[in-house]
């Protein structure tokens, strides 16, 4: 079996370091990927509940046309 130097244990870790540096950067990415698309969800949804608010007050205004103008 080979016989490791002091000199090639150090390389090593650095580049294990290096490795590491790089799944720390790659999983913040994905965290702030998450968190965006959290907030774009959220935002969605306060629309499309505006939204359907908007359509059901259209709703009422078009039953009470229909009753004005029945009248007629």
């Amino acid at each position: 079996m080979a016989e490791l130097s002091p000199e090639t244990v150090t390389e090593l870790i650095k580049e294990i370091g290096k490795i590491g540096s790089w799944i720390q950067a790659v999983g913040l990415v994905i965290v702030l990927w998450l968190v965006f698309q959290i907030i774009i969800l959220i935002n969605n949804r306060i629309k499309r509940k505006q939204l359907y608010i908007i359509e059901e007050r259209l709703k009422n205004i078009e039953k009470k046309l229909d009753v004005k103008l029945k009248k007629r």
